[in-house]
């Protein structure tokens, strides 16, 4: 017990500190914690105990539903085209370079490569949110549509593993039903709930959604899917019963980056073995230049035809090249089915962090939207 502690008291604190550096340079704390797991995992070694593992899934688990949450039907019919084009690029030019590079550049075979693909066709939802909230721009139309194309990028992840790597068994099939079924129940019932509850103390809407977004997430995992998926779209089904719920939001906010995801974002930096990253480092930029140009080349040019504001399109460009959550789950993956051997993973999830760290710090230090930018989306129709 008084190991659980001392465990306990480390993530906590440095926790604290990536927040304490977050709020004196200025720039997300999600990247900051990233690069604090980083070096404790590589000098302290960090403990990563069951209890860590389960609070870091869990943090992925709601930020992703609070992610799908801001995506309110509204948006959702206003920017459809440009967020399932950005979507759709943002997965298949990674996939598709990345798969052609570690399979006839660098020797893997098929299913490894076919692993590489789809690590480095992520957007990292749970770091683009998060700078979202951070920065206010998940309340204005370029963040609504960054977390929209964000969504479609994922699940083109989410299908091009399952397809490839996926038994359809029979617990598959159940998650599909059930989660379907609750998908479509879940509108009709939740407002009434939350009606009914009426905001009491105790707090038994948020028990409620973790209730729901737990039950989902062990029918995905059993069913050889992600408990993050369900997660995103039990988000976006609610979103609309959630605009009218605005302090609900607040409130799990407060409790998912105060608790759940620091220990999300720091055990993800730690995991990135720094001797591997020496020993592979030519093909720790074989992967991030396939990635981030594959990005890079396929989105500014979709901006650029959807008439985006170029200081909009840069930053949307460089926020969907981004990666982390699904990006670590299916290198991951692959590493646990024998896939890929250890050393791949550690690549790829080298990587996956770098993404989430160098295009997310250019965006927000050159990028950024502010002011009257921040509303102004296309350049001749008026924020239109």
């Amino acid at each position: 017990m008084e190991q659980l502690w001392s465990d306990a008291s480390l993530w906590v604190g440095l926790a604290l500190i990536s927040s304490l550096i977050s709020l004196k340079i200025g720039i997300s704390v999600a990247l900051i914690e990233l690069a604090v797991g980083i070096v404790a995992g590589n000098t302290i070694h960090l403990p990563i105990t069951e209890w860590v593992n389960f609070l870091a899934s869990f943090g992925a688990i709601v930020l992703t539903f609070l992610a799908g949450a801001e995506l309110e039907s509204r948006t959702l019919k206003r920017f459809w085209k440009e967020s399932v084009v950005l979507g759709v690029i943002a997965f298949f030019a990674p996939f598709a370079l990345s798969w052609l590079a570690a399979q006839f550049l660098l020797g893997w075979d098929l299913r490894a490569a076919q692993i590489a693909g789809i690590a480095m066709s992520t957007t990292s939802v749970a770091v683009v949110y998060a700078v979202m909230v951070e920065t206010g721009l998940n309340e204005t139309p370029i963040g609504k549509l960054i977390l929209a194309a964000c969504f479609v990028d994922d699940l083109g992840t989410v299908i091009a593993l399952g397809l490839l790597f996926t038994s359809f068994g029979v617990w598959f099939w159940i998650f599909v039903v059930l989660t379907a079924l609750a998908l479509f129940l879940l509108p009709k019932i939740t407002p009434y709930y939350l009606k009914g509850v009426n905001t009491h103390s105790s707090e038994p809407e948020v028990k409620y959604i973790y209730l729901v977004l737990l039950v989902l997430a062990y029918l995905a995992v059993r069913g050889g899917s992600e408990g993050v998926l369900p997660a995103y779209l039990v988000g976006m089904v609610l979103a609309d019963t959630f605009l009218g719920n605005r302090e609900l939001i607040r409130r799990m906010r407060a409790t998912t980056f105060a608790l759940l995801t620091p220990f999300y974002f720091l055990k993800a930096g730690s995991l990135v073995d720094l001797r591997a990253v020496v020993a592979g480092f030519g093909l720790v930029v074989v992967f991030f230049l396939s990635k981030s140009l594959a990005k890079f080349f396929g989105l500014y040019p979709a901006g650029v035809l959807f008439r985006f504001a170029t200081k909009i399109n840069l930053y949307t460009t460089l926020m969907m090249s981004t990666g982390l959550t699904f990006g670590t789950i299916s290198a991951l993956y692959g590493l646990t089915n024998g896939i890929i051997n250890r050393e791949q993973y550690s690549i790829l999830v080298v990587v996956v962090i770098l993404t989430a760290i160098i295009p997310t710090l250019i965006a927000q230090a050159f990028f950024e939207p502010k002011g009257r930018e921040r509303e102004v989306l296309f350049e001749d129709k008026g924020g239109e």
